[in-house]
Parts: C-alpha cells; sequence; structure tokens
C-alpha cells in the first residue's frame, strides 16, 4: 500500500479514538536500533521508543533470534497448559523483584490488564472493594483503569465506584502552593484525609506509578511514597506499584522505579519495556495475595510463549549489557544538557526525570506558569521536521517525554540535541 492508502485506509476502517501527535500522521515502514524511517524513506532518531517500550532498541538481534527459534516450536497454548516460556520467566522476575516477597507472577498482554489483575488480586486478598489512585495518574484504556485514570482526557463514559483519587507530588505545580521540602510533603500526609473522608475507612490499596507517566514523568520527592504506603497500610491496604513505563532500568541504576523510593510493594505491575514490542502485561505478587485469587480466571493469551520468551531475552540483555548503569550515565548526560536548553529557553519552565525518563514542561512564563500548549504542539511538528521522535503529555498537553532506548551512547544524546534545539529555534 502507499502511503495515502493507508492513510485513507486508517480514516475509513479504525476507530477515530485512535489519536496522532502530528497534523498528518506519521506512518512508519521499518526500524532498527535507536532510528525509524517513515514511508517517505525520511529516517528519525527515536527519543520516545513507541511511548516507553523499546527498551534495548528496535528489533534487538538477540532478542528476535530467540523469537524466531520460539515461534518455530511452540506458538500458543494458552495458561490452561504449563510451558517452560512462561515459568522460566516468572522464576527469574523472581529473582529481580524488590526485596524478596513478590514471588508469583500472572501474565496477560498489556498493562491495563495487568493493572485490572492487580485490582482484582488487591480486592480478593483484603475482602475490602475501595481503591486509591492519584491524581495526574494514568493506568490503562479499559473501564476500569480509566477510572483509576486522574486525568479526564483520559477517561470515556461515567466514573467508577469504589475509586477515590488523592493528591500526587507534583512539586512544580504544588496543590498547596508550597515548596519542597519546607512543605513537609502535605501532599503525603493528605493521605490520611483522604481516607476518612471519601472511603469507608477500610480501603483494598493504593495503585500509583513511582514516576507519573502520562502525567508528564512528574517525580515525587523521595518521601513520599514511604508516607502514603504507610498511611495506606494502617488502613487495611495493599500497595500497588504500577511500573509499566518505570522498569527494567528505565529509571537507571535499578531494575525498577520504585526502588529509588526504598519502598517495597505488595504487588507490582508492568509492561511495555518487558516485550521490546511484543505485547506482554506482567503482575506480579506477594504469594498470599496472588493465592486469594485461586480458581479465579485464566488468560487465553496470557504467558504466551513467544510473548515470554522475548522478554526473557529482554531481560538477559539488560542484565548482561548492564543497561541499567548506562541508563543511569547517558541519562544524566541527557540531563544535563537538557538543563543547558532551559537556561537556553525561557519556554522551559521545568527539566524533571530520572534515567531516561525525562521530561521538559514547557510554560508561557516562567512567574506564572501558564501552560505552553499551543507551542507544545508546535515543537513536536518542528522535531518531526528535524527527525526526531518525542512524546507529549501532561495533564495540559504541555510536557515534551523522552525515553529513548536505554542502549543508546553519549553520541546519539549529542545528535539528539542538536535537533531538539534547532527545533526550540523554529517553534518559540
Amino acid at each position: 500500500m502507499t502511503k495515502q492508502e493507508i492513510l485513507l485506509a486508517q480514516k475509513e476502517f479504525l476507530f477515530p479514538a485512535v489519536f496522532h501527535y502530528f497534523k498528518e500522521p506519521l506512518v512508519v515502514s521499518h526500524a532498527k536500533d535507536q532510528y525509524v524511517w517513515d514511508a517517505d524513506g525520511k529516517q528519525y532518531l527515536d527519543f520516545f521508543g513507541g511511548i516507553v517500550t523499546v527498551s534495548v532498541g528496535h528489533c534487538n538481534e538477540q532478542v528476535n533470534r530467540k523469537v524466531h527459534e520460539q515461534i518455530d516450536r511452540l506458538e500458543h497454548v494458552s495458561t490452561v497448559f504449563a510451558t517452560e516460556p512462561q515459568v522460566a520467566l516468572a522464576k527469574k522476575l523472581a529473582s529481580i523483584t524488590p526485596g524478596d516477597a513478590l514471588r508469583k507472577s500472572f501474565f496477560t498482554n498489556s498493562g491495563t490488564e495487568a493493572n485490572e489483575t492487580a485490582i482484582l488480586a488487591a480486592r480478593c486478598f483484603t475482602g475490602s472493594t475501595e481503591i486509591i489512585a492519584l491524581r495526574h495518574s494514568y493506568h490503562g484504556r479499559s473501564a476500569a483503569t480509566m477510572g483509576l485514570t486522574g486525568q479526564s482526557a483520559w477517561k470515556l463514559g461515567p466514573p467508577q465506584a469504589g475509586i477515590v483519587h488523592a493528591l500526587n507530588a507534583y512539586c512544580y505545580r504544588c496543590p498547596f502552593g508550597l515548596e519542597y521540602p519546607s512543605c513537609g510533603v502535605k501532599c503525603a500526609e493528605d493521605m490520611e484525609q483522604v481516607i476518612r473522608t471519601t472511603t469507608s475507612g477500610r480501603v483494598a490499596g493504593l495503585i500509583a506509578e513511582p514516576i507519573q507517566g502520562v502525567g508528564g514523568f512528574i517525580t515525587p520527592p523521595k518521601e513520599y511514597f514511604r508516607i502514603v504506603t504507610d498511611i495506606v497500610r494502617k488502613y487495611g491496604g495493599v500497595f500497588i506499584s504500577d511500573e509499566v513505563q518505570t522498569a527494567w532500568g528505565r529509571t537507571g541504576g535499578k531494575w525498577f522505579g520504585i526502588e529509588h523510593w526504598d519502598v517495597q510493594p505488595d504487588i507490582m505491575t508492568s509492561a511495555k519495556g518487558l516485550g521490546n514490542g511484543l505485547p506482554i502485561g506482567l503482575t506480579i505478587a506477594k504469594p498470599e495475595i496472588a493465592d486469594a485469587m485461586k480458581g479465579v480466571t485464566i488468560s487465553t493469551f496470557g504467558g504466551n510463549p513467544v510473548a515470554a520468551t522475548a522478554a526473557k531475552a529482554v531481560i538477559d540483555y539488560i542484565e548482561e549489557q548492564n543497561l541499567p548503569k548506562n541508563t543511569e550515565e547517558v541519562g544524566a548526560y541527557l540531563k544535563e544538557k537538557l538543563l543547558e536548553l532551559h537556561d537556553k529557553y525561557a519556554a522551559i519552565g521545568d527539566v524533571r526525570g530520572m534515567g531516561l525518563l525525562l521530561a521538559l514542561e514547557l510554560v508561557e512564563d516562567r512567574k506564572t506558569k501558564a501552560p505552553a500548549t499551543a507551542m507544545t504542539v508546535k515543537l513536536m511538528e518542528a522535531a518531526r521536521e528535524n527527525g526526531i521522535l518525542i512524546g507529549r503529555g501532561g495533564l495540559y498537553g504541555n510536557v515534551i517525554r523522552l525515553s529513548p532506548p536505554m542502549n543508546i551512547g553519549r553520541g546519539d544524546v549529542d545528535e539528539f540535541i542538536r535537533r531538539l534545539d534547532a527545533s526550540f529555534g523554529h517553534a518559540t
């Protein structure tokens, strides 16, 4: 099909709910490592990685070799049968997840399903139904996970019963108008008032992203999660760490984002970077929580032998190449360069994030912090023209999100910054 035929067919045969960043959708032809090519043959340096999904580079040869071998051996049987790829992956996960309590895994096809499973597990284990999520959060595209999501732009349909939203730690736009650390992390302390005033007082749990992804890579103070998890557990709930975007070394130095906050979750979910593009979702929990779901459900495609093989190969590659360390070092270099752009362009109000999960929040004025939504759209178009792919997010649509493959080098950062600088020159 030609580029135009693809665009016309998409308009005619796909739900309009599928959105695109650009005025004219970008038709992608192929990709390799840190590069993507469009249907016109133009090359792009990919610094968004398929929405934080391409963790070890497009079409990684080591991962794909193992996938090809598995396809020729066994493609599918469903969870009513046992397979080696699924148990090998689960065993590996139990050895690298935080602490030694997360032992039992349930596999699905996406982060949405992983979070649905986690909520079900929390409710089965505690006997309670009420779930706390955070403002500015994003947890998926099903009815229940849209209910958990704390942004109106990502919701369809009515509110979901049994879900309340607590304050997140958005220091750049503190809801109390305070500054860290003199604030005493008041946003976290407010969790108790949320439970006592908007729930029955006995909750099933809290689900939260260690760094909020779609929210704009909002990064909390180090004390935030310790405070809120202690409060939630006081009222009978468990803590679910949504690591769909923050896992697999993405935040630098550690396997999982929550490890930076010195908190051990009761349940953890992930997806995206685990498969490097192949669909797989993960819910891993303490044995007593997992066992509370005995006999409840199956997953036709969960733990698929091909997807499980890919996930195990991705983890092995990350481990062999020590990508958490590379992510920490190259991420620090990228952040340093972004801070230089902050000094150069007044439109950059905030630079935040960890590892290779970084963001720029754009504003019309640094004093008022008025969101520069229109300029962000212009920057996205300019970046496309300059051959770089970046993401956009935040409640106001004014945050540039960066999440390149974790095996990029400093040379890639230098080239990206050169092109991003030029893009700012056209957009501001």
